[in-house]
């Protein structure tokens, strides 16, 4: 079977199972009274943009990686912005919302330029800014890929996505490689063949022994894997493994989402995706359907752990399910 599904299949197999997952997640009960007026606003508005607005409420912590690269997190996929006398370059910008946040922050490092900011992919929680990184000054770098699906409409996760404006889209693409060196660092930036999406990409940071890889790793949660371009449960298991022979001991890996990890980290997130790939692709190959494979529970023993991010155990095991 093939590993691509429709829009219309993605969000059918990972919210008809959770109800309305994505609002819950993006409102969590544990806000008490607040959340059932959140939800009653959210039935109203446009999802995308409550999403935004959520996201961006979120502050940004900073976590120094070098005396030039600095992690940020918080309101979208980790950033890393790597800076100093040739210009600041920020990978991934964060929501719409927060510029003016992220700005702050930026501008407080130090009062050079900001000269480039890097997509890692497509997604909005990272390349939702690009258009306030373009009105700065910034060039936008990403795949070809990444420039074509923000050409595009999208649905995705009950959020309707209109073609980004020609202002937001990236000004610089590359197929396979590039690299550059600034700051006293050389970047050198990968293609990764469809993994998350077929968007993806990585930034190492060679001299500094820094590993940017955007949502082809979640640190310690079960990923989102976006069928609807081009992602697989098999493809994100191929990323993970080319980017751990890339790192070593002693190699900080940056995820899309959660904490700073390392070759270690990594090397479990690979694990526990092949593991659960495995459970699945034996229920599928009995001839279980994809509700009685959810059914089944075949994460049980690890949600505990792999379960607690944006990713519920049943919306993985089906997003796992359609991508086999």
């Amino acid at each position: 079977m093939s590993a691509q599904i429709t829009r219309r299949q993605l969000i059918g197999a990972t919210t008809a199972l959770g109800g309305g997952a994505l609002l819950t997640r993006l409102f969590p009960a544990s806000f008490g009274a607040a959340y059932a007026r959140v939800q009653q606003a959210a039935a109203s508005v446009d999802p995308l943009a409550a999403a935004r607005v959520q996201t961006a409420a979120a502050p940004i912590e900073a976590l120094t990686l070098t005396d030039t690269l600095t992690m940020l997190s918080g309101p979208g996929g980790n950033v890393v912005v790597l800076n100093g006398p040739d210009g600041r370059i920020v990978v991934d910008t964060f929501v719409q919302g927060v510029w003016p946040a992220l700005q702050q922050v930026l501008d407080a490092m130090s009062n050079a330029p900001i000269t480039l900011a890097i997509n890692t992919h497509w997604h909005f929680d990272h390349a939702d800014n690009n258009e306030s990184f373009r009105n700065a000054g910034a060039g936008i770098l990403a795949h070809e890929n990444t420039r074509r699906r923000l050409s595009e409409p999208h649905d995705l996760l009950g959020m309707h996505f209109d073609p980004a404006p020609v202002a937001a889209r990236p000004t610089d693409t590359f197929t396979e490689a590039r690299t550059m060196e600034a700051n006293g660092e050389r970047l050198d930036l990968g293609y990764i063949p469809p993994a998350h999406t077929d968007t993806d990409i990585y930034i190492h940071y060679t001299r500094a022994n820094v590993l940017h890889m955007g949502d082809v790793f979640f640190n310690g949660m079960y990923p989102f894997i976006d069928a609807s371009t081009g992602g697989s449960i098999s493809g994100t298991i191929a990323g993970a493994e080319r980017m751990l022979k890339m790192a070593n001991a002693t190699t900080k890996i940056v995820p899309g989402h959660g904490p700073l990890g390392d070759r270690a980290a990594l090397t479990r997130y690979r694990d526990v995706l092949v593991d659960v790939r495995e459970r699945v692709q034996t229920l599928k190959g009995a001839g279980r359907s994809l509700q009685d494979v959810v059914a089944a529970k075949p994460t049980a023993d690890v949600d505990a752990v792999w379960g607690r991010g944006f990713m519920q155990p049943d919306d993985f095991v089906a997003i796992v399910y359609n991508t086999l």
